[in-house]
């Protein structure tokens, strides 16, 4: 499997990336457990990095971080729950961080912000307020660490036992596990694909990540998702009025693009689940909604091409672990016959502490404080923010380096950890899930060999000196 630019740099820093966005689990996970949703943008149907032009409406809330264009009108929030309403950023179910054009942009439930709007534009809140401010997301941080979190699923091997097959205009993707099932598919492959059939355990959380830089349902004529029911002991055609388990599968289900710069969706054909496409231009077309939620860089829509109210519940695998590792053994420093001691231990004041080998365990993730507190803003703050490539900055390397500190194997300082929940921006613990493996950390415990080494190395020169 290619590793796209976002892997590449969570390979270097992802670790305390996502060291810095886990949290406590909640009440229903399993003790110690951890795992990670989508944070805030998990909480919007529609979450654009870009710019959003679309028509007629969005059942859920929507997050525009560039300009929005709903000339033709467009209504959003209509499917809202009040407690869902109450836990947006400042209760708003619209925010548009650039400039907003339309004449007729109606906010059903919760508040509306906008930075700007074009002469003439109309926006209206029929259960809250409107008006021009600031975004409440950051936009840039969020995406950043969305990447990261998108590369870091494809990274992740495909669970065992999972099958993909194609039998001719049909793709069927199967696995067994009562709670995290992991699929990779090429783009070709799901693009080859007429009716897609999904049979997974209720329950479960889903991930399929599609490879490649483009993918569009269109070409292969999509005409439907189909969702194993076990209590029909059938596939179910996934509709707004009908779906596997109540909708209980969709809610799980989520469509990984880690590398793709465009997806097209089929207008003949309502996609079941949240698309996570943090780097894509994304096509809904002009007919047949998303059973699910958007995360994409910029989107355009119009007609039937709808956003149905259908949130991404499930709990991602995220917790970094590292397997154990002996730290390099030192060799005695000989000193010449004649002198007192015969062998001399290097002290700890000329070589930086060796880290512990122990891999970090649920529950216990070790990430800087000044990275884990939300900001007002619903963003990380301090300085171990993540830079645009999803990795720590150097500057908080570098410091972490210089003091002493010894460095986690899952990549973190081992400071004190962040035990704050996520209460809107970055994204968050919610359960317990299965362990995402990333092997960082051995180049630590290896340098911190050497450099040992090198000191007794010194030191017996001296003394033959």
């Amino acid at each position: 499997m290619r590793i796209s630019v976002p892997a590449a740099a969570l390979a270097l820093g992802g670790s305390l990336v996502l060291a810095g966005l886990v949290a406590p689990a909640a009440a229903h996970a399993a003790p110690g457990g951890q795992c990670l949703n989508l944070g805030v943008a998990g909480q919007y149907g529609e979450f654009v990095e870009g710019d959003d032009t679309h028509t007629p409406d969005a059942e859920g809330a929507v997050a525009v971080g560039g300009n929005a264009d709903f000339t033709g009108g467009f209504s959003v929030g209509q499917e809202l729950t009040p407690e869902q309403v109450k836990a947006l950023p400042g209760g708003n179910a619209l925010i548009v961080a650039g400039k907003l054009t339309g004449n007729n942009t109606q906010v059903m439930k919760g508040n509306g912000v906008y930075g700007s709007k074009a002469e003439g534009a109309v926006i209206q809140a029929h259960q809250g307020t409107v008006g021009q401010g600031p975004s409440p997301i950051d936009f840039k941080t969020e995406f950043t660490m969305l990447r990261a979190a998108s590369a870091a699923l494809a990274a992740a091997p495909q669970a065992a036992g999972a099958k993909v097959e194609a039998k001719g205009a049909d793709l069927y993707l199967t696995a067994g596990d009562a709670s995290f099932n992991g699929f990779t598919v090429s783009a070709a492959t799901l693009q080859g694909a007429t009716n897609v059939f999904l049979k997974v355990p209720a329950g479960s959380v889903t991930v399929v990540t599609v490879t490649g830089e483009s993918y569009d349902q269109a070409a292969a004529k999509t005409t439907g998702f189909h969702l194993w029911d076990e209590g029909k002991k059938a596939y179910l055609l996934d509709d707004k009025l009908q779906s596997a388990h109540g909708g209980a599968i969709r809610a799980k289900l989520l469509w990984n693009f880690p590398s793709a710069t465009k997806v097209v969706k089929s207008s003949l054909a309502a996609w079941a689940g949240t698309v996570l496409a943090p780097n894509a231009a994304f096509d809904l077309g002009s007919a047949a909604p998303v059973n699910g939620s958007v995360i994409v860089k910029s989107l355009t829509g119009k007609g039937g091409a709808e956003t149905h109210h259908y949130p991404f519940t499930g709990c991602l695998p995220t917790q970094p672990t590292v397997p154990p590792t002996t730290p390099a053994t030192t060799p005695p420093v000989v000193v010449p016959t004649g002198t007192p001691t015969a062998t001399t231990t290097p002290s700890n004041s000329g070589a930086p502490s060796t880290p512990a080998a122990t891999p970090t365990t649920p529950g216990t993730s070790a990430s800087p404080s000044a990275s884990g507190s939300p900001s007002a803003s619903g963003s990380p703050s301090g300085s171990a923010k993540p830079s645009a490539s999803g990795s720590a900055s150097p500057s908080a390397s570098a410091s972490a380096s210089a003091s002493g500190t010894a460095v986690a194997p899952g990549g973190s300082a081992s400071a004190s950890p962040s035990a704050a929940a996520n209460t809107g921006g970055g994204l968050a613990s919610t359960g317990s899930g299965p362990v995402l493996p990333l092997a960082i950390g051995g180049a630590v415990v290896i340098a911190a060999g050497g450099a040992l080494v090198l000191v007794a190395r010194r030191r017996k020169a001296a003394n033959q000196a």
